[in-house]
């Protein structure tokens, strides 16, 4: 029902208002902001990996997906886009849809059949531990004043049961053989859209850069578990966000201060190889966790339109239905890699003394970084 001044939607029943304004409206106009649902989900072998994501940009009208997977160096993406308004209740975009089961413990993903490759899944996810908030993302422009990140995200760390289908090969998928990492997420977000070209916006990836983000899973020998988990942004020397804790199954979150690491990359593509992170816990206290590359199984967000992809971005507009896609033989080779960027989910093995677990792993190491052997003239997106 459209009236004069708002749009009322099947949402605006509920008794979850917290504005004066419908569900169909945001806070604030800028179009940036951001709803975004993640999962990596993988085999704890690494043989196999499962990445999908689905975002909804309400000042743009658009809600995208991508779903893909890694096998070994190979990597297929199926992408979609439509007008949000067409259908504003439904989560989901073209071929791919979500489902809450359980609010806040199991939630389902399906890739249905599609044109564009033979790539299709119907996975449950469900969590081993609650969802844990990150510390809130606000940053600013690097010059100016504009608030350019003012995002909220919760993760979980989950098992993962159903099937996947691959170039007509079906794939059981059991929760004692798989793992795997979701998140939601929503506020205003950087990288939407194209950077409007009358605002004076310095590139932060133009100097040396470090982002990592990963939440590991560990389990000890009694079979207790927790999580560890860290976001941090680094730019031309100076930590411009950083967020991390050890989270517990009673929900109890016990901050981390900061974080030093002795990693190692692959100095052609600037893959995770492994190393260990060394955390403050505070009051002289460390935590350090080993890491090691789970296989060459590793997807890379930029063919879901991270930092953009062949001129598309997140929530650019490309009119009222669009579905594209690609297989990609081997993204290791250094002229792909280029291609979707280094911005990958790796799968990781993980331990801190006698507990033992999974994780994923997203870096970029844009620059000169000599503490990893890594040269300017080897970087790129």
């Amino acid at each position: 029902m459209r009236q004069s001044m708002q749009r009322l939607v099947p949402a605006d029943e509920l008794l979850c208002h917290q504005t004066p304004e419908t569900f169909a409206t945001i806070s604030q106009a800028d179009v940036s902001w951001t709803e975004k649902l993640w999962a990596s989900l993988f085999a704890r072998d690494g043989s196999l990996q499962v990445d999908v994501g689905l975002g909804k940009y309400h000042n743009r009208n658009v809600i995208d997906m991508f779903a893909g997977i890694s096998r070994g160096t190979e990597q297929l993406t199926v992408r979609a886009s439509r007008q949000l308004d067409s259908d504003p209740e439904r989560v989901g975009v073209g071929p791919l849809d979500y489902e809450v089961l359980e609010p806040l413990r199991k939630v389902r993903w399906v890739l249905r059949e599609n044109h564009v490759l033979p790539i299709r899944f119907d996975l449950t996810v469900t969590g081993v531990l609650p969802p844990f908030l990150e510390s809130k993302d606000s940053q600013r422009e690097p010059s100016g004043f504009r608030i350019c990140s003012d995002l909220l995200r919760y993760h979980q760390p989950s098992t993962v049961s159903g099937r996947i289908w691959v170039d007509g090969e079906q794939i059981d998928v059991h929760d004692e053989e798989w793992f795997g990492f979701r998140d939601h997420s929503w506020g205003v977000r950087m990288d939407v859209g194209e950077p409007p070209a009358d605002v004076y916006r310095p590139d932060r990836l133009a100097g040396d850069f470090i982002l990592t983000w990963s939440p590991m899973w560990l389990q000890r020998p009694d079979g207790s578990s927790y999580e560890i988990h860290h976001y941090h942004q680094w730019v031309n020397g100076r930590t411009t966000y950083f967020s991390g804790f050890e989270n517990l199954p009673d929900g109890t979150q016990r901050p981390l201060h900061a974080l030093q690491d002795e990693l190692k990359f692959d100095p052609v593509n600037r893959r995770l190889l492994g190393g260990k992170m060394v955390f403050d816990a505070g009051w002289g206290q460390t935590r350090t966790i080993e890491v090691e590359a789970a296989s060459h199984t590793g997807f890379h967000l930029g063919t879901g339109l991270y930092f953009g992809f062949k001129g598309h971005r997140h929530g650019q507009w490309l009119g009222p239905t669009h579905v594209d896609g690609e297989r990609f033989a081997d993204v290791s080779d250094p002229e792909t890699a280029r291609t979707v960027h280094q911005l990958r989910d790796c799968v990781i093995r993980v331990r801190e003394g006698d507990a033992e677990g999974y994780g994923i792993f997203e870096s970029m190491v844009i620059g000169e970084h000599p503490r990893y052997g890594l040269t300017r003239e080897s970087s790129f997106l």
